[in-house]
């Protein structure tokens, strides 16, 4: 499975290191109150609610480089509108990973 890196932020900050940083601290700062989110809900099986998550969480496995995360999140949040949540663990070991990545940060 791919691993989360900064490819992407280093391109967009170019050579701004503050830039980068910022983008690398308002990650840190929303992914945990977002993956508490998703546990919660998705542990009450509020799916819908849970999905609304996913769809933010998408965008920052695409800022950490993470395409096929995206593609699996854009797959994921479809079936949770539906109701299914089967592909759950997955998802899960993709936000340890990434959350395991923001810790090195």
């Amino acid at each position: 499975m791919e691993q989360p890196n900064l490819k992407y932020i280093k391109e967009l900050s170019g050579d701004d290191i503050e830039f980068e940083q910022k983008f690398i601290s308002i990650l840190k700062e929303e992914f945990p109150v977002e993956l508490a989110t998703y546990m919660k809900h998705i542990d009450s099986n509020e799916y819908n609610d849970a999905a609304d998550i996913v769809h933010k969480l998408k965008h920052k496995f695409n800022i950490l480089s993470m395409e096929e995360a995206y593609g699996f999140a854009v797959t994921f949040e479809e079936q949770l509108r539906a109701g299914i949540s089967d592909m759950d663990s997955e998802f899960r070991e993709i936000l340890t990973k990434v959350e395991g990545f923001l810790k090195t940060l």
